[in-house]
C-alpha cells in the first residue's frame, strides 16, 4: 500500500475486497485466503506471489509477467465451444417375453429358500 501510496481504504476498494480484511491481516488477525491473494495479484500483476507468500524475493518483480496464457486458459474454460457433437444414440430394447420362474436364495450355513410365482 505504501509502495502505492494507497490508504486502507482505497487499497480495499482497488483490488475489490472488505476494509475489514485488510485490517485483519495486518493487525495477524488473519490469514489471507486464496480469494484475497488472486485479487491482489490480479489487480497488481507486478507483485510476486513468491514474495507476497513467503516474503522472500523482490518486490515488485523484476521479470514481466505475461497474463496472456492464463487469460487465454480462462477464456477456454468460460466460453463453450459449439462443436457438431451428436448425442450418444440409445439402443431402445425390445421388451422380452421372459418373466422370473424362481429366485433361491443361499445362506452360509448351507440352507436356501425358493421363490415361485403362484398361479
Amino acid at each position: 500500500m505504501e509502495h502505492y501510496g494507497l490508504t486502507i481504504s482505497s487499497f480495499a476498494d482497488k483490488i475489490g475486497v472488505q476494509r475489514s480484511s485488510i485490517s485483519h491481516l495486518l493487525s495477524g488477525r488473519n490469514k489471507p485466503s486464496l480469494d484475497f491473494v488472486m485479487k491482489l495479484t490480479n489487480t497488481y500483476p507486478e507483485i510476486d506471489l513468491y514474495w507476497l507468500l513467503h516474503g522472500k524475493g523482490e518486490f515488485p518483480s523484476t521479470a514481466p509477467k505475461d497474463t496472456s496464457p492464463t487469460l487465454e486458459f480462462y477464456e477456454d474454460l468460460s466460453t463453450p465451444k459449439n462443436e457438431n457433437k451428436k448425442a450418444p444414440e440409445k439402443k431402445i430394447l425390445e421388451p422380452l417375453d421372459k418373466k422370473v420362474l424362481r429366485v433361491m436364495i443361499f445362506y452360509t450355513d448351507g440352507t436356501f429358500e425358493s421363490f415361485s410365482e403362484k398361479n
